[in-house]
């Protein structure tokens, strides 16, 4: 409960001057603490030499406790409380770094908005300041708070969207009037959610992440285009996901089970499939598809219109300029192949046969032309298996921007090498 209510402040650090909630009658009274550390930035000018905790400082701290006390009795409101007026003050000894404040505050009358409370700091039983506050509470706007959901009363949501049972949505979070959330989200503090988005059950999206906002493409004019995104999904802090172009289908979608670490970046039109890992700051062009089961790592750049195909490894700091085949490990900037994802294939429970077809399908697209690679594979009845063909087909139907096919600068069976 004391965190429950300290939560409430409208003060952050550095301005905050609670650290913790003793003890709380809830309308009557409130004990709490602040610890004063030698850290403290008024103590830079206040005063050099010979640090004291000005006087002021000592009437805010304890207006916050009265804030405190006197929010606690509207839950699911968004009142706030300022300092009207201080009668009665006497300062009785000086605060220095390392006194723990008790800071007791008692409510008193009442007159329509405004209170008077009964304010006294004490430090190892020795009264330090006492004063009578005089106290008004501003009503603000209602927010409907039900059992099964954790709305933070300072989240910022449009009447027009819809929240799944059972999501929590932290302190100033702010959700545009088309967005829909399903059940059990988790929205972090500071998110933005906006435009025609819908994001799927069991999704948690970390604090200060961007989340289906206008895509940044000159020709996009206002159009209503959307943003899908499937269940169990994270998104880590500072992701930003755009919403789609008319030009480009409308639509930007994301499957389920996928994980975006810290600054990753999926631009408008792109079309994200299932149980993805995007690294830190992993970024997406325009019109990108990304199969299954792909990764992405770290600071990678995927130019507009390419494809990433199923169970791909794409090395930290890549530039892939065409499409990457699948079940191989891309790297470098310009990308380059070496060969086949034999540990990722591994862990997702590919068998060593399997394994073993794909990295000598490999072999051959290393040491020949494309044109005879694929001739030789083909013809080899031992290579015959769905995912085999599935490489093949990826590359015939690669389009305009082709495969990245191109060797690494050392022997070429080094990382393609045999069973």
């Amino acid at each position: 409960m004391p965190l429950a209510v300290l939560d409430r402040l409208s003060y952050r650090y550095p301005s905050v001057l609670v650290d913790a909630v003793l003890s709380h009658e809830p309308g009557v009274r409130m004990l709490a603490v602040k610890n004063v550390t030698v850290n403290e930035e008024f103590f830079q000018g206040h005063f050099p030499g010979t640090p004291l905790m000005p006087g002021v400082l000592l009437i805010e701290s304890l207006t916050q406790v009265a804030s405190l006390l006197l929010l606690d009795a509207t839950p699911g409101s968004r009142d706030r409380v300022t300092l009207r007026g201080v009668d009665h003050v006497k300062f009785r000894r000086q605060v220095v770094p390392g006194d723990r404040l008790e800071l007791d505050v008692r409510i008193g009358a009442r007159r329509g908005p405004l209170v008077r409370a009964e304010a006294l700091a004490t430090c190892d039983g020795q009264v330090v300041a006492e004063a009578e506050l005089v106290l008004v509470v501003e009503p603000g706007e209602s927010v409907a708070v039900s059992a099964d959901q954790g709305i933070h009363p300072t989240a910022v949501i449009h009447p027009g969207a819809v929240v799944g049972e059972g999501t929590v949505i932290g302190p100033y979070a702010t959700i545009g009037p088309r967005v829909t959330i399903g059940r059990h989200c988790r929205i972090g503090a500071s998110t933005v959610i906006d435009g025609w988005t819908d994001i799927g059950d069991y999704t948690e999206i970390f604090p200060l992440a961007s989340i289906g906002l206008a895509p940044q493409d000159l020709k996009f004019k206002g159009e209503p285009t959307r943003l899908t995104i499937g269940t169990h999904n994270v998104f880590r802090e500072f992701v930003t996901i755009h919403r789609g172009t008319a030009g480009g289908g409308g639509i930007t979608s994301i499957g389920d089970h996928n994980l975006f670490m810290a600054y990753a970046h999926v631009a408008h039109d792109c079309h994200v499939g299932h149980n993805t890992i995007f690294g830190n700051g992993a970024t997406l062009g325009g019109h990108v598809t990304v199969d299954d089961w792909v990764t992405i790592s770290a600071f990678s750049g995927v130019h507009q219109f390419c494809r990433i195909g199923k169970f791909a490894f794409i090395g930290g700091y890549t530039v892939v300029t065409r499409n990457a085949l699948p079940y191989a490990k891309t790297v470098g900037n310009r990308a380059r192949i070496y060969g086949l994802n034999s540990i990722g294939l591994e862990r997702r429970g590919f068998s060593r046969e399997l394994i073993g077809k794909l990295r000598r399908a490999y072999r051959h697209l290393i040491q020949h032309n494309t044109s005879r690679a694929i001739e030789l594979i083909e013809g080899d009845p031992t290579l015959a298996a769905p995912e085999v063909t599935f490489l093949v087909d990826f590359i015939r139907h690669a389009g305009a921007r082709g495969v990245i096919l191109r060797r690494p600068s050392r022997k070429a069976g080094d990382e393609a090498g045999g069973e």
